[in-house]
């Protein structure tokens, strides 16, 4: 599926939700650390301020700042309309309200978008997509997707899934995806296919609980190393 800039319907998760996504530990965060289908998370900002450098990689940065920017503002209020539609379907502890939620995704957003043009010319952010990706083989130590694989279930195939996954372990060691249910909170029907290829081509593959969780039942990520030596 080719990107186009019309579609995008950029929400940006931020640094310390990362954190709690992918479960991430000190030793983690000194790795080299490739982040897929980020679109304007804050995570590679937060990591810049603190010293560290991600590779953010996603066909959003195709774009320049002011194209993003005004992209979030014509579907940020859209975003939020279906959330509070749908509002049973998330667990309203650490973001207590819909107000929050919009002032916690705004500010991520932000943070990215102050550190965009600077970190595109220093390599931070990297325009490209899944099944595809512009980057040797092994170049990283650890690869984090974020809403993306399994959460656009009906979307994507089963077949797109297995060549993300195998491209994903072509560029990095290690890799975790997040979460495991799709945008209407209910399981992926590929997760557990996606599994079975991955032991069939000899990785080491596990299903870990999260200390996150806003989507209900979203609490889990996969982790996936090269192979089950590892």
């Amino acid at each position: 599926m080719a990107f186009r800039y019309e579609e995008a319907v950029p929400w940006g998760r931020s640094y310390d939700e990362y954190l709690r996504m992918f479960d991430l530990g000190k030793d983690d965060l000194r790795r080299k650390i490739l982040g897929c289908a980020d679109g304007p998370a804050s995570f590679a900002a937060g990591m810049s301020k603190r010293g560290r450098t991600v590779v953010s990689c996603d066909p959003l940065y195709e774009c320049d700042a002011g194209q993003i920017r005004r992209r979030i503002d014509a579907t940020y209020e859209d975003v939020l309309a279906q959330t509070r539609h749908n509002q049973n379907k998330f667990v309203w502890e650490r973001i207590t309200s819909l107000d929050e939620l919009g002032r916690v995704r705004l500010e991520a957003m932000s943070e990215f978008l102050d550190d965009y043009d600077q970190g595109r010319v220093a390599g931070r952010y990297v325009a490209g997509s899944l099944p595809d990706l512009p980057f040797a083989e092994s170049s990283f130590e650890l690869a984090l997707c974020s809403h993306f694989l399994f959460f656009y279930s009906d979307l994507f195939t089963m077949e797109f899934h297995r060549r993300a996954v195998d491209e994903l372990c072509r560029v990095a060691r290690e890799v975790r995806i997040f979460p495991l249910v799709d945008y209407n909170a209910e399981p992926s029907p590929w997760v557990a296919p996606t599994v079975d290829h991955l032991k069939k081509v000899g990785r080491s593959v596990s299903i870990e609980s999260v200390p996150y969780e806003f989507q209900r039942g979203g609490n889990e990520m996969m982790r996936i190393v090269l192979d089950a030596s590892d």
